[in-house]
């Protein structure tokens, strides 16, 4: 991967859902919703002074005052909507821990991720 350069769109590993799961009472606190699942479907990363990564998040159940605004109903009444997450993560030296830089809602199931 070229420094600043941006990866193709991988499926999510353990590795990406446990960043996540790092992330995600930040995200719910910030987004002042609560999500019963929060699970990662699939990224991109790009090499900087440590690495950003851009993640695809389903999200179900949730409870809070913006789920509405973001609730994916199509086909079927769900309650299942998608966001994207930005989380860097410093290079392992420094030994810390993620950080949520932004999010973004609404997303689909079709959302491209792309940087924001």
């Amino acid at each position: 991967m070229v420094l600043g350069g941006l990866s193709e769109t991988k499926p999510a590993t353990s590795e990406i859902q446990h960043i996540a799961d790092q992330v995600k009472a930040e995200f719910e606190r910030r987004a002042k919703i609560t999500c019963d699942i929060f699970q990662a479907i699939v990224y991109r990363d790009q090499l900087v002074a440590g690495k950003n990564y851009f993640i695809k998040e389903i999200l179900c159940n949730c409870v809070g005052n913006l789920c509405e605004s973001f609730v994916e109903r199509k086909v079927q009444i769900s309650d299942t909507g998608y966001v994207h997450l930005m989380v860097f993560l410093a290079l392992p030296y420094e030994e810390k821990d993620p950080v949520l830089i932004r999010y973004e809602i609404p997303k689909t199931r079709d959302d491209p991720v792309t940087p924001f």
